[in-house]
């Protein structure tokens, strides 16, 4: 069975890679491409924007317009744009994958609402790499407990609007979690100044924006006499692109709810 796959946001730079990633997988077909209303590149085949050659379809600048050709919709947009294509879907009855990052509690909220209705992947990090480190995190907790100070940075390109990335505060949930914490209160989000001695249950955020790094993330669990750092590196979008394309097929075989990455690679219960 050939899947048909929209792409929001299609002629930027996850939106090619997510094209590119599509033309050379042999179970999905690019059906449609949406793009803000406006842009000078609606019209444009889409295939030809991302470098695969023509593929005859053109890029559109809504999604009502191509609601019909399409059985699961992909986007990495803007939080507000994702809300509204997730109320468009779910009106029509087609599954999303979501990559947005930087939704308030109440579009969250949105989500968890709208997936008794349709099927929805919604994830801050699509990388099967950052996926299997959330699970190590969640294992180096356990491990550690309350005996080391934990920090985590994170660097991304000078581009990204939101801050720390949701995949370094998807990372500090899981340890929080993990180790029976909340993290609104016990979360730093950097320092300055005369902060006094490091309380030993404080998770901190370093956040770095420079040039066109694509993604790093360190988390340390700092003891006395040793330290542990475990460090995903992106070095192209081409692994969240094949992420969220595999969430995609997994998706179009579930039920309506809402699932994250964790659930597509079998993560969520497994036991180490």
């Amino acid at each position: 069975m050939t899947i048909r796959v929209a792409v929001t946001g299609a002629a930027g730079r996850m939106g090619k890679s997510l094209v590119e990633a599509i033309c050379e997988n042999d179970h999905l077909v690019l059906s449609a491409g949406i793009e803000r209303a406006g842009s000078s590149l609606i019209g444009s085949d889409i295939g030809e924007l991302a470098g695969c050659g023509s593929l005859g379809v053109f890029l559109a600048d809504d999604l009502n317009k191509v609601i019909d050709d399409f059985d699961v919709l992909i986007d990495f947009t803007t939080p507000d744009a994702s809300i509204t294509h997730l109320q468009i879907c779910a009106k029509a009855g087609k599954k999303i994958i979501i990559g947005t990052t930087g939704l308030s509690g109440s579009q969250e909220a949105q989500l968890k609402d709208m997936s008794s209705e349709i099927g929805i992947v919604y994830a801050p990090n699509y990388s099967v790499g950052v996926n299997a480190t959330f699970k190590l995190l969640e294992v180096a907790s356990k491990i550690f407990g309350d005996s080391v100070d934990i920090e985590i940075t994170e660097a991304h390109h000078r581009h990204k609007v939101d801050a720390p990335s949701g995949t370094a505060l998807k990372m500090g949930r899981i340890i929080a979690d993990a180790l029976d914490r909340d993290l609104d209160k016990v979360a730093i989000y950097g320092r300055e100044g005369i902060t006094g001695e490091r309380e030993r249950e404080t998770i901190g955020f370093t956040t770095i924006r420079s040039g066109d790094i694509i993604g790093e993330h360190t988390v340390m669990f700092g003891g006395v006499g040793e330290r542990l750092e475990i460090t995903h590196r992106a070095q192209s979008r081409s692994n969240f692109a094949a992420g969220a394309l595999r969430a995609g097929i997994w998706l179009t075989e579930q039920s309506p709810g809402l699932y994250d990455m964790q659930d597509v690679l079998g993560l969520s219960n497994m036991k180490i």
